[in-house]
């Protein structure tokens, strides 16, 4: 282990402080006795503990967090520490005077022996105890940088969500159609710019909320399919089938879009025919099953993989989606991914009905 001299210094510096406190107290319960004698006599002992003490932690194992031993390692130390602190300063003392210390009666031996293990004892602690706060806080730096920098994650993964579903390319495509629409079919036009206001609103607003009913995700999936269908004419076809008992269930904003975006992009798009794309909601015990499947191109490669960019639901909308639904319910939450017998691809969301399940899963 590495040893910082810094913060050597430093204690040795508290350590000074303390022998000048003891000497002021042996002085005060020892008035006849000349100051330097306690002063010299301290400054020893402490010094000769501190230096055992405090470099002997890191021959005994020390903890990485507190940087002391544990348990009878700690208990170990200050033994020694405190013993050889108080022979080898009491030699020093002794041939610094010249005389001998154990030329003094017993009592007086007692004393000065109990005096050095108290104040050996309460120095350790003090020390200990400073390692120990200095690990609270720097876990709790720690614990706040990883939590700024899940702040700055999911700042950018809003950024992220936000960027994918304000696609300029079907915005432009989108108003191209529009203008065109008001020349030759006022009405059709007018829905299709409600639908087109819906869509941006919900979508800005998906920036700030982080769930909303079911219902709502259709709504929205509503207006962007019909965007889209206003693009790809007959060749987008679409069906969204929600029970009227599953509308309310709370869900993350925007889930399914990145979905639907991709079975467009690299499904239906590719192809000159197009294609259908079905969304449907049903419930299996307390769990929520919710389903995108495209008759596009169909799967070529295993888009199970979170990184892959290729067919069918893949790609950066699946990887989305498994993030998303990771952070909300952990392990609860399932994706799947599969290629159905008529062909295309099929997306299988499983997460929990109800919040509540949620929260007993973050408690555990």
């Amino acid at each position: 282990m590495k040893i910082d001299w810094a913060e050597q210094l430093r204690r040795y510096l508290q350590v000074l402080a303390f022998a000048l406190a003891i000497s002021a107290m042996l002085y005060t319960f020892s008035p006849n006795r000349p100051y330097e004698i306690g002063l010299i006599y301290s400054l020893c002992i402490s010094t000769l503990c501190w230096a055992f003490t405090d470099f002997g932690r890191f021959f005994l194992k020390p903890d990485p967090e507190t940087q002391w031993p544990k348990g009878w390692r700690m208990l170990l130390l200050i033994v020694l520490g405190t013993v050889g602190g108080w022979l080898g300063g009491t030699g020093i003392g002794d041939m610094w005077f010249g005389w001998s210390s154990w030329d003094q009666s017993p009592n007086k031996l007692r004393s000065d022996w109990a005096f050095t293990v108290v104040a050996g004892i309460v120095i350790s602690y003090y020390f200990y105890s400073q390692g120990k706060s200095s690990s609270l806080q720097a876990k709790f730096a720690q614990a706040q940088r990883q939590a700024a920098e899940a702040h700055a994650q999911a700042a950018e993964a809003q950024l992220k969500l936000l960027q994918a579903q304000l696609d300029p390319h079907m915005l432009f495509n989108t108003l191209a159609n529009l203008r065109v629409l008001i020349g030759i079919n006022p009405l059709a036009a007018q829905d299709m710019l409600d639908r087109m206001i819906a869509y941006l609103r919900a979508t800005l607003s998906a920036s700030r909320a982080t769930v909303h009913p079911l219902h709502v995700e259709f709504e929205r999936l509503n207006d962007y399919l019909a965007l889209m269908a206003v693009r790809m004419g007959p060749r987008l076809l679409f069906t969204l089938d929600l029970p009227d008992d599953l509308c309310d269930v709370p869900v993350p904003t925007l889930l399914l879009q990145p979905l639907v975006e991709n079975s467009i992009q690299h499904g239906l798009e590719p192809q000159v025919q197009g294609g259908k794309i079905t969304v449907r909601a049903s419930s299996k015990g307390t769990q929520l099953m919710l389903e995108v499947t495209d008759t596009g191109m169909g799967l070529q490669h295993n888009l199970n993989l979170p990184d892959t960019n290729t067919g069918g639901i893949g790609g950066f909308g699946l990887a989305q989606v498994r993030a998303r639904l990771h952070t909300a319910y952990g392990t609860l939450a399932t994706v799947e991914l599969t290629a159905p017998a008529a062909g295309g691809t099929s997306a299988t969301l499983t997460f929990p009905l109800h919040s509540g399940d949620t929260n007993r899963h973050n408690e555990s």
